[in-house]
């Protein structure tokens, strides 16, 4: 995909999202639960993603919540129901849960911002740094910079990726389209990542992973 190709895909992308985004009509209508069952359903999400939100290693690494953007955070749910994005825990988790419950979900996320759990090698991060200010264009491969913004605090439906473990964003990374974008009739702005994703090499991965498993 050539620059000025992904330009027009972000476009699109867009459009997409702002037309399709889940939950948003229910966002102004009365809540249909408790404040209890919210707080029981937080406190199911913290046993995996940890007790801020920050992420945890066990097993696997779990993502990092805090700080991420609401509308990413309903996107990505609403995924996991529809089997866009494949992980049967992930689709346990989120096929009971009601938009308006998505919703206060992800908006409670938002507002966290404990320490990155960091962890990775420091001497990939000054690489990582360049890779996400900068692209790599032989590779067709724009600044990260570009959508989720100089902090990587992410926007909208863009998420953030500042302080996310990098274990968890290697994975996803090098594993994107055997997750990602399984139906292809509806397609988000997940889909600009799949090329992008396919055109870095491990090696770059690992290092733009460990650049913002240290920003705040």
């Amino acid at each position: 995909m050539k620059f000025n190709e992904l330009g027009r895909a972000l476009q699109i992308a867009a459009l997409i999202v702002g037309c399709s985004a889940p939950g948003h009509a229910e966002t102004g209508s009365k809540a249909d639960f408790s404040r209890p069952e919210l707080e029981a359903k937080l406190a199911y999400c913290k046993t995996c993603h940890g007790l801020s939100g920050q992420g945890f290693r066990g097993s696997f690494p779990m993502p990092r919540l805090a700080g991420q953007q609401p509308e990413y955070l309903e996107n990505q749910l609403q995924a996991f129901i529809e089997r866009r994005r494949m992980n049967p825990v992930m689709f346990n988790v989120a096929h009971v849960l009601s938009p308006s419950m998505l919703t206060a979900l992800a908006t409670h996320f938002k507002d966290l911002n404990p320490r990155p759990l960091g962890g990775a090698p420091k001497e990939l991060v000054a690489e990582g740094k360049k890779i996400y200010e900068e692209g790599v264009p032989r590779a067709e491969v724009p600044a990260c910079a570009n959508c989720h913004g100089p902090g990587a605090k992410g926007a909208d439906a863009f998420p953030r990726l500042a302080g996310q473990l990098h274990d968890y964003l290697f994975r996803k990374l090098v594993n994107w389209s055997k997750e990602r974008g399984q139906d292809r009739a509806k397609p988000d702005n997940s889909e600009i990542m799949a090329p992008i994703a396919h055109n870095l090499t491990e090696a770059q991965v690992r290092a733009v992973a460990a650049y913002l498993s240290y920003l705040e």
